[in-house]
């Protein structure tokens, strides 16, 4: 089913654009106000495993331009969520302004901050990650889509994806995540909700 009553994320019975497929909700997302200066901020959030990623590409894919920032690149091991000031220094404020944003790039594997990247003022712009609708954000969307996926589903995913070697990552990190969104929940403020099933996504079902 999709939710889509605007910030509340209250259900409109019958609402279904396009079989909410996503071509048709990368063609609403372009008719949006903008949020950040002249840039409409679209947050995609979920449980980690959901497919958020996945429907970040397949987004972009469809609004070509299209820039996607991955809140994986913010956050660290010593701090999965605390990450909102830099989004809101390094991102936030530059796009505001209609400049280029430069943020710094987490290396999971070498467990430090190796790198940086770049984020235009492009006219959609997609914060995809794990508390993207947390109520520090919220105020900058134009648009959430909460991957509604069940923890348990999208852990026993991105375990799989993760291999055996990350065990250990996984069990710290679905504590955190509970944790995290027991304090901050980013669903009920959902714009829209999307299934998820491999590279498929539909906001109807």
């Amino acid at each position: 089913m999709i939710f889509d009553g605007g910030p509340a994320g209250r259900p409109l019975p019958g609402a279904c654009p396009g079989g909410g497929r996503p071509a048709a909700l990368a063609a609403r997302l372009a008719g949006l106000a903008p949020s950040v200066g002249g840039v409409r901020l679209v947050g995609i959030d979920g449980h980690a495993g959901s497919g958020k990623s996945t429907l970040a590409r397949a987004l972009a894919a469809e609004l070509p331009g299209t820039p996607v920032l991955h809140l994986d690149d913010l956050a660290s091991h010593e701090a999965f969520f605390d990450w909102t000031d830099v989004f809101l220094t390094r991102v936030v404020a530059p796009l505001a302004r209609g400049e280029v944003a430069h943020y710094p790039v987490y290396d999971w594997t070498r467990r430090a901050f190796t790198a940086s990247a770049t984020l235009p003022p492009a006219p959609v712009v997609l914060v995809e990650g794990v508390g993207a609708g947390r109520r520090a954000v919220r105020p900058r969307l134009a648009l959430l889509i909460w991957l509604d996926v069940a923890p348990e589903v999208a852990w026993r995913r991105g375990r799989r994806r993760d291999g055996p070697a990350q065990a250990g990552f996984w069990d710290a990190w679905e504590r955190a995540e509970l944790h995290h969104f027991a304090d901050d929940p980013s669903r009920p403020f959902a714009d829209i909700l999307m299934t998820s099933g491999g590279d498929s996504h539909h906001a109807c079902e």
